[in-house]
């Protein structure tokens, strides 16, 4: 014997209010126990549901305080973080 279509609505209906098994009975004047089991019933005949996808993140990196090259000779040079390593070894060799 199959699941009326009548609590399959009942139970999808109780699903998307929000509400506990026993307010949405007593809103609907339907027997508690009768749910309870319709709703085992509904549960055997669903398919399961596929597992959550997982969604790709972005993750940034918190900004840090900046990088300061300090010169023997009392100048220094302030960069902003996550000054590439190339631009700066480029720097180093023109200041050298």
């Amino acid at each position: 014997m199959g699941l009326s279509k009548k609590w399959m609505g009942h139970i999808e209906a109780w699903q998307a209010s929000g509400l506990p098994q026993a307010d949405y009975c007593r809103q609907q004047q339907l027997n508690a126990k009768t749910f309870a089991a319709r709703l085992c019933e509904y549960r055997r005949v669903q398919p399961a549901l596929p597992p959550p996808a997982f969604i790709p993140v972005q993750v940034q990196v918190p900004a840090s305080e900046p990088f300061v090259l300090r010169h023997a000779g009392g100048h220094s040079l302030e960069l902003p973080p996550g000054v590439s390593a190339a631009w700066l070894a480029e720097l180093w060799r023109c200041l050298g």
